[in-house]
């Protein structure tokens, strides 16, 4: 059991790994960033590139003091979802015994973090962020949904070729994520990896054989791939229909992330209702 937790749980951060040189997307790399990001808005080179390509690399966005209190809340949350089993392991599948969750591959997930920890709510609304989104969707914003996607030192799970939309089927497609690392990430550790201008047409989705879990597009013309190295506190965004993939993490070094799905008022769902203003899906920003 011990084991076993030591596996679940965040770690503190190891010192970066020496091996292998990912691609970088937009000229960023994997630095720390000591001081707060100023609150900027896109350039419009940025925007034009993200309506070309489906995604930005916004690099480091946190301060060192935001990034460890982050990383705090985050600890914290995992550990009391594993004391309470309520959290998933997208390696296995819902249907996995408590106990094989907690063994082999894990790539775990907490959904609404921002139900479970106040500094992730307040996250929803930092004005770093939603400059960005507020430039690429409009000024009439709600979340969607948040969730913490955990890779474990040496066990992490993959995650497969996917569009968002795919699973969500919300309408329009017109949904944008920020996707949040709280430890440096390469492509060995679980960085993400996207295909330009994937985001342009729907793809076509089949069930991931390995996971229950898990929907996987299988025609990707990975030779396109770019992935998104990142230091910790940074960030990148892309469009709800931008293929993307995560690694598995064999490395020493665990891969804390969140990712905040943002959506314009006026979404709707997979059954054509239109999503409605909530504690669940607070609107962030509004044009009054």
């Amino acid at each position: 059991m011990q084991a076993a937790l030591a596996t679940m749980q965040p770690t503190r951060p190891s010192p970066p790994a020496t091996t292998g040189t990912p691609a970088v997307a937009n000229g960023h790399a994997a630095q720390s960033s000591p001081n707060i990001s100023p609150t900027k808005s896109p350039t419009n080179d940025q925007l034009v590139a993200f309506a070309r390509d489906g995604f930005l690399s916004w690099g480091p966005l946190l301060a060192g003091s935001e990034i460890e209190a982050l990383r705090a809340e985050y600890d914290r949350v995992f550990a009391e979802a594993h004391g309470s089993d309520t959290y998933r392991n997208l390696s296995v599948g819902d249907e996995a015994r408590a106990d094989a969750k907690r063994s082999g591959r894990q790539m775990l997930q907490i959904m609404q973090m921002c139900e479970r920890s106040l500094a992730f709510r307040r996250l929803l609304y930092d004005e770093r962020i939603l400059a960005v989104v507020r430039a690429i969707i409009g000024p009439n914003i709600m979340l969607f949904h948040d969730q913490a996607l955990f890779k474990p030192a040496r066990t992490g799970g993959a995650v497969s070729w996917h569009q968002d939309n795919g699973y969500w089927k919300c309408a329009p497609a017109n949904l944008v994520s920020c996707w949040l690392t709280l430890d440096d990430v390469v492509t060995e550790n679980g960085a993400m990896q996207v295909i330009p201008g994937s985001h342009l047409a729907p793809a076509q989705h089949g069930q991931d054989p390995g996971t229950s879990a898990l929907l996987q597009v299988q025609a990707i013309p990975v030779e396109k791939a770019v992935s998104i190295p990142l230091p910790a506190g940074g960030c990148m965004f892309h469009h709800c229909q931008t293929l993307h993939y995560t690694a598995p993490n064999d490395t020493e070094r665990q891969r804390r992330a969140l990712a905040i799905h943002y959506m314009p008022v006026g979404t709707t769902d997979s059954t054509g209702n239109i999503m409605r203003v909530s504690w669940a899906r607070p609107q962030v920003c509004s044009s009054m």
